[in-house]
């Protein structure tokens, strides 16, 4: 199956502390924890069937969004959202300390 990632419906799950997306019945998730001004993505994980599709640049990319809307600093624990703000420098900035 071929994902049009564009047109991902990514939902922010704020009881359970992700973003995630639901794809033929199978979970993709962003994890996260937050203290007050400070989010820290601790985890991505795609269902295997989905992988290699471009769904966790997507929902690494839609948290960081959010980040950025909120003025959060984000602290990238996973290894993966450390790599993708590596190789999209424009997310860069949410790593720096605020205030």
């Amino acid at each position: 199956m071929q994902i049009n990632t564009g047109n991902l419906e990514i939902t922010h799950n704020l009881a359970e502390h992700r973003f995630e997306t639901w794809i033929d019945g199978k979970l993709s998730k962003l994890d996260y924890l937050q203290d007050g001004n400070t989010i820290v993505m601790t985890h991505v994980g795609v269902h295997p069937d989905l992988r290699g599709q471009g769904v966790a640049g997507r929902l690494t990319e839609v948290a960081l969004e959010y980040a950025r809307g909120k003025s959060l600093r984000v602290i990238p624990m996973c290894s993966y959202v450390a790599a993708f703000i590596r190789r999209n420098p424009e997310f860069a900035e949410l790593t720096k300390q605020r205030g």
